[in-house]
């Protein structure tokens, strides 16, 4: 179906909507959509001036302040919602962080926050708005965001690598359930894979601990910031994403690196070889 026809005028509900893909997503459902989106995140500033935007633009927008690392602030989030906007049309667990260095460097305190973010976050989000999705009888979505990341190896990004199966993982085990449970008629579960995506999430990222090996980190993280030079406007992949949910597609994918390396991934697991070092 046409995307306007499924989305418009629709509510959505964007974690980590105050910068990067998150913000696309949020300036495309609204300007273009016609949604009313609800910004979650922890930065109140950023998603406050957001909402301002997007109100001078003469769309709809409630913002939230909201730790995605807090189950009690996911169900407050979801109670808001309903209350102030309506049933939610789209949930997009966004919200996500990045970390740098070798994993024997890693700060204890980095792990545990790449992982609250990025795996507990979708967790605590899905667990706040699934219920109230599947007993609404009107069609409904759910993206959760993995990375490309998700199906590949990578060196010096090893939390977040991890991180990011786990969420495609989630993904594939909720979209099974909903079916299970009966509601995979009007629940549409999809995994989003972006590849390069113009953020500030790789200069926010943590780094090593003072005692390991900072250059290597930083070196990646330098790396890393170099692609934000070819990197895809947020409201370009936010356009392609809508595209691809409309399709029914479960994987979406903003460029074509992301399906060549889920098919390379699929070449190292069907012939069992070792994961050999990317070249970027």
């Amino acid at each position: 179906m046409d995307v306007q026809q499924l989305f418009g005028g629709g509510v959505a509900v964007i974690t980590g909507a105050g910068s990067g893909i998150g913000a696309g997503l949020a300036r495309y459902a609204a300007t273009e959509l016609g949604m009313t989106v609800v910004l979650a995140d922890v930065d109140a500033a950023a998603i406050a001036a957001l909402r301002e935007e997007l109100r001078a633009a003469g769309a709809r927008a409630i913002d939230v302040e909201c730790d995605v690392r807090d189950p009690e602030a996911l169900a407050r989030l979801a109670d808001r919602t309903l209350a102030e906007a309506g049933p939610v049309r789209l949930l997009v667990n966004n919200a996500g962080v990045e970390q740098f260095g070798y994993l024997w460097d890693t700060p204890v305190e980095n792990w545990r926050r790449v992982m609250s973010v990025n795996v507990d976050g979708a967790f605590h989000g899905v667990r706040a708005f699934l219920p109230k999705l599947m007993a609404e009888p009107g069609h409904s979505w759910v993206w959760n965001l993995s990375s490309v990341g998700g199906v590949g190896a990578a060196p010096l990004q090893a939390p977040y690598i991890v991180s990011k199966h786990a969420v495609l993982a989630l993904t594939e085990c909720l979209s099974l359930e909903v079916q299970a449970a009966g509601h995979g008629d009007h629940v549409h579960v999809q995994a989003v894979l972006p590849g390069a995506v113009l953020s500030n999430i790789f200069a926010a990222a943590g780094g090593s601990e003072e005692s390991g090996d900072v250059s290597a980190a930083e070196g990646h993280r330098a790396q890393m910031l170099e692609l934000n030079a070819t990197a895809m406007d947020p409201l370009e992949a936010a356009r392609i994403f809508f595209e691809q949910s409309a399709k029914g597609e479960f994987y979406l994918l903003n460029d074509e690196f992301g399906a060549q390396l889920m098919a390379a991934r699929a070449d190292v697991l069907a012939h069992r070889r070792a994961p050999a070092l990317p070249r970027y």
